[in-house]
């Protein structure tokens, strides 16, 4: 027999966990209910008692989406999974879409439509500024697109996309509209069936404060009859639609073994749009608002300048604050961890060393928090600029 290697010693010990506030990009904190619901005891990917959860976290996504889509499910995956999967459903080869980049996820997209065979044609505005109906109506008319693509709230760079009128103008020349809201969705209105999107999705971790692991995508009839009616095969097994509708109960067929569900994930986003459902849409929105708003006024007032200038373009749940000359934004995200215990994050990609980014999502959205963000990042950059101490 051969010989055996020792078992790894740093699985001998318990798991270390500092508590820490979580006010990066996400994930965000999760409340003790969601905590509780993960260790609940398994059941059956396909017993009646957890289809029926399922069936409670359709009903959520549906609420928090607001919209009727029948093919409304989770994918069982991060946000990057529901990504793939709206990308892999709804583009066949050769078949062109209009990415409106204006940060990471634009990219990341662009980057998956090139490796399932999709012609990416882009429009491109620097992070911080977003699109207008003028530019994506450019787009259309140029490329020809089946699909367009945007960031509802577009985390690198801190803007809340507009999307009232996209969904029309799409349709107008025969394009379908497919929405990223992960770092937007349940903190910002959202109306998917009145602004006419076709496809949308988003993240457990963000709004809904639950682990990552299950993302709400939507897909609308319109989507639907294109997944449908395609020539070539959806390139995933694991995230075809037309199995997740059958799955998620969506088809009016008997459910099928697809692949078996992440259980625990499950019940924990079901316990986040619980969450969200028992305070209401428009009161998560106001909150969500309001602490934004404390935190752009207090950054202000510690003569700290924003990366988006235009307010109403501001993404409320992720906040991009410019780091002064000459100071290392590291070093006062490294004070406000030692010293607090709190997470403020850095840039990405061209804004990388360039901003803070500070999220104030779901669990976390209270003035409490953003008065420790505040504190924190006061006296982080006293610190490192050898001054005393803040007061705040």
């Amino acid at each position: 027999m051969p010989t055996l290697s020792p078992p790894p010693q740093s699985l001998m010990k318990p798991m270390d966990f500092p508590q820490k506030l979580l006010m990066g990009p996400g994930p965000s904190n999760c409340p003790p209910r969601v905590l509780n619901a993960s260790a609940l005891p398994l059941l059956g990917h396909l017993h009646p008692e957890f289809t029926q959860i399922m069936d409670e976290v359709k009903a959520g996504i549906q609420y928090a989406f607001q919209t009727k889509n029948q093919w409304t499910v989770c994918v069982s995956g991060t946000g990057h999974g529901a990504m793939e999967a709206a990308c892999t459903n709804l583009l066949e080869p050769s078949e062109t879409v209009l990415v409106c980049e204006n940060g990471l996820w634009g990219q990341r997209f662009a980057d998956m439509c090139t490796r399932n065979g999709a012609v990416v044609q882009k429009i491109i505005k620097p992070m911080g500024q977003v699109f207008t109906l003028q530019d994506v109506e450019a787009g259309l008319q140029q490329h020809k697109p089946v699909l367009v693509f945007v960031t509802h709230g577009e985390s690198s760079g801190s803007t809340l996309q507009p999307l009232e009128g996209l969904g029309q103008l799409c349709h107008k020349y025969n394009s379908l509209l497919l929405v990223d809201s992960v770092a937007a969705c349940g903190g910002v209105p959202l109306f998917v069936d009145d602004w006419e999107i076709d496809a949308i999705y988003t993240g457990a971790q963000k709004v809904l404060s639950a682990p990552p692991g299950a993302s709400p995508v939507s897909f609308s009839e319109r989507a639907k009859n294109k997944v449908l009616n395609r020539k070539t095969p959806i390139r995933s097994y694991y995230f075809d639609m037309t199995h997740l509708a059958n799955y998620w109960g969506c088809d009016g067929s008997a459910r099928r073994y697809h692949h078996t569900g992440p259980i625990s994930s499950v019940y924990a986003i079901r316990e986040g749009l619980a969450r969200l459902a028992e305070e209401g849409l428009e009161k998560s929105w106001e909150t969500h608002r309001k602490c934004a708003e404390m935190l752009w006024e207090g950054a202000e007032k510690l003569g700290l300048e924003l990366l988006v200038q235009e307010k109403a373009n501001r993404l409320p749940c992720v906040t991009g604050i410019k780091v002064p000359e000459g100071v290392n934004w590291k070093d006062v995200s490294d004070y406000a961890m030692k010293t607090y215990k709190v997470e403020i994050s850095g840039g990405l990609g061209a804004q990388a060393g360039k901003i803070w980014r500070v999220g104030i999502m779901g669990y976390n959205a209270t003035p409490e928090n953003v008065q420790k963000v505040l504190r924190a990042l006061d006296e982080g950059l006293k610190s490192v600029r050898g001054n005393p101490r803040s007061q705040l």
